[in-house]
């Protein structure tokens, strides 16, 4: 795995985890907002580009991830944040250590698994991925996604280098994520954020994820899409980090 970092010469460490189909530019905005009080780290996730390997699982990622904690930053960070099915690998991370990190911000993770979604990614995908090439295709799909404007490049070039075969297989590895036991001995103090404007299946996988942790924290946030928190409201994103540290 692959990794971009911001104020390096910090000490309290934050790392965050994108969404599928995006990569650390997700978190652009954020990290420069941040940079100048936090070493923030933007891990590459399997499968994406400029990533170093083929998507596997969810959990091989989380396992990749603690393993890089492990070795280069003593075992633990200060907050962990992740989007959709980055989202999806930091609820895994805590599940697998639930004492990772004293702070976590879970943004718009599935958590309802859909076996008639799941049936459906692949025979989408091997009739429309070739026109994902097309940059008027990709402005259709970017448009849909609510990302703003400024970001359609990285959104383009990225898209574009991502194999078939791994957007397969993320898409459809976040269509069957669930919760594991293990999640409820999760000692840190984590905040759980979805759109107003979401789909049920995003509302309601929020509300399980807290009541799985029941010291967490729910936030809807009005008039929302999904993704729209940590992607085109970066400096409120990392307003709300430095609210939960300093409270």
């Amino acid at each position: 795995m692959r990794y971009v970092e911001y104020g390096k010469e910090n000490d309290n460490i934050i790392l965050l985890l994108h969404g599928g189909g995006l990569s650390w530019w997700n978190y652009e905005e954020v990290a420069n907002s941040l940079q100048d009080d936090y070493h923030i780290i933007l891990p590459i996730l399997d499968g994406h580009a400029e990533s170093d390997k083929p998507f596997t699982t969810i959990a091989d990622n989380a396992a990749e991830i603690i393993t890089f904690i492990d070795t280069h930053l003593g075992g633990s960070v200060f907050l962990i944040g992740g989007l959709s099915l980055g989202g999806q690998i930091l609820l895994e991370i805590l599940s697998q250590r639930n004492d990772i990190c004293n702070y976590a911000i879970i943004e718009s993770a599935l958590v309802i698994p859909s076996k008639l979604t799941h049936s459906m990614i692949a025979p989408a995908f091997g009739t429309c991925y070739g026109l994902i090439q097309y940059n008027w295709f990709s402005k259709l799909q970017f448009k849909s996604l609510k990302i703003k404007s400024d970001l359609f490049d990285h959104y383009f070039k990225d898209t574009c280098a991502i194999s078939k075969k791994d957007m397969i297989a993320f898409l459809q590895a976040n269509s069957l994520y669930s919760l594991k036991e293990s999640i409820k001995k999760c000692t840190a103090k984590v905040y759980v954020f979805v759109g107003g404007k979401e789909k049920n299946a995003m509302q309601k996988s929020a509300k399980v994820i807290h009541q799985a942790l029941q010291e967490s924290i729910l936030q809807i946030l009005p008039g929302l899409y999904h993704g729209e928190f940590s992607i085109n409201q970066g400096k409120d994103y990392a307003n709300k980090i430095r609210e939960i540290i300093e409270d």
